[in-house]
């Protein structure tokens, strides 16, 4: 699973909000007025931020997407989502230190959020390292996933492929392909990545 799929369903927004949003963005500005910007007072909130931050990376603005998600995460500390944006969008840029340290955040904000632990656990696994500690958040992640539950059984066929157990992976595999709705074609395609990962190894 890439750390991106999760932020989607995590942060509200997207392209068909960005006229509305940036439309807010400005009546807000306009209603803050000149001395209130001239105070160095963030004019939107932390919701806000996030949306916003989620529409510019829609739109392929990274640089710009991770400005708001900070502005997010820095006007409410404790909102889980924003630093699962933030990570997602770190991870994305490959700075895992970087996503490492949000992905942390988000979890200690919500101590049962699978997004930011299967996140995390991706994140460890793609630094190469502390892969029994990927393996802990991963199945931690299970009993609350939902329907990131076949992104989480992927996750965790990745990190018992890299410690050398390819068949509970392949295991894993089938357990999450029978849980995916027949037309989420992204899932099913990364578990097929993961398939051919392990068929490599066995030859």
């Amino acid at each position: 699973m890439g750390a991106d799929d999760t932020a989607r369903s995590a942060v509200a927004g997207g392209p068909a909000r960005l006229g509305l949003l940036l439309a807010m963005t400005a009546l807000l500005a306009g209603c803050a007025g000149p001395a209130l910007l001239a105070r160095g007072r963030d004019p939107l909130s932390s919701d806000e931020h996030a949306r916003l931050g989620a529409a510019y990376e829609a739109q392929g603005l990274r640089a710009e997407a991770k400005k708001e998600f900070r502005a997010a995460a820095r006007r409410d500390p404790d909102c889980a989502e924003c630093w699962l944006a933030l990570g997602n969008n770190e991870f994305n840029d490959g700075r895992l230190k970087e996503a490492e340290a949000a992905f942390r955040k988000a979890r200690k904000a919500a101590p049962s959020h699978a997004g930011a632990a299967n996140n995390l656990a991706m994140t460890l696994l793609e630094g190469g390292g502390r892969l029994a500690e990927a393996e802990k958040l991963a199945r931690g992640a299970l009993p609350n996933a939902g329907e990131l539950r076949p992104y989480v059984l992927d996750t965790l066929a990745n990190i018992l492929l890299r410690t050398g157990r390819p068949q509970e992976a392949a295991a894993l595999l089938d357990q999450a392909q029978a849980e995916t709705p027949a037309q989420d074609s992204a899932v099913l395609a990364r578990l097929n990545e993961t398939r051919a990962r392990i068929a490599a190894g066995a030859q």
